[in-house]
């Protein structure tokens, strides 16, 4: 499977600079100048002829309501009806009008953002199960706040009862100075 000399590791690499070099002309890239191009004919100079020889040109008009050919609008993005009607007006392609163009344009364009639309809300409800997560976490965390808040509570509770039965039996020190414990003995 090697192409063009390239080693098996490197072919997927070197698949496209092959290709290019299958495709060359057998004459050779020869260093020559090639000699220019014939001038572009103008539109006009293609009416009433046939709209395949008038469209070969990207910057030609078809009109066929009076087979005539004309230099695009480029000034309107659509041919004005004063031109010609966009049922019978023809750019790129002859099988197609340009009303059809436009309305295939039209279509692809409100599919692709109807697409776009529904992706972004299928997304947005597939995050939402993973919001009730934190909500449930948020819920966790409230309920074990509470739950050390009454621990401490009845922490606080028991000390203060145990504190009651040390003063009781004099256990407890005095507040009024540290040695008063060893006073009586």
């Amino acid at each position: 499977m090697e192409a063009a000399g390239c080693r098996p590791q490197l072919w997927a690499l070197c698949l496209p600079f092959s290709f290019l070099l299958w495709s060359l002309p057998a004459t050779g890239m020869e260093a020559t100048a090639s000699p220019s191009p014939a001038p572009a004919l103008p539109c006009a100079a293609f009416t009433k002829r046939t709209c395949e020889e008038c469209v070969k040109n990207t910057k030609c008009l078809w009109c066929g309501e009076n087979d005539t050919c004309m230099d695009y609008p480029v000034s309107k993005l659509i041919p004005p009806s004063s031109v010609c009607e966009l049922k019978d007006s023809y750019w790129g392609i002859c099988f197609v009008n340009f009303e059809a163009i436009i309305i295939t344009i039209g279509v692809v364009a409100g599919l692709l953002l109807l697409l776009t639309v529904c992706c972004c809300c299928y997304c947005c409800r597939r995050r939402r199960p993973s919001r009730q997560v934190s909500e449930e976490e948020e819920r966790f965390i409230k309920d074990r706040e509470e739950k050390r808040m009454q621990s401490l509570q009845r922490k606080h509770e028991r000390k203060v009862k145990h504190d009651e039965i040390r003063k009781k039996y004099g256990l407890l020190p005095d507040s009024d100075h540290p040695y008063s414990r060893y006073e009586n003995e």
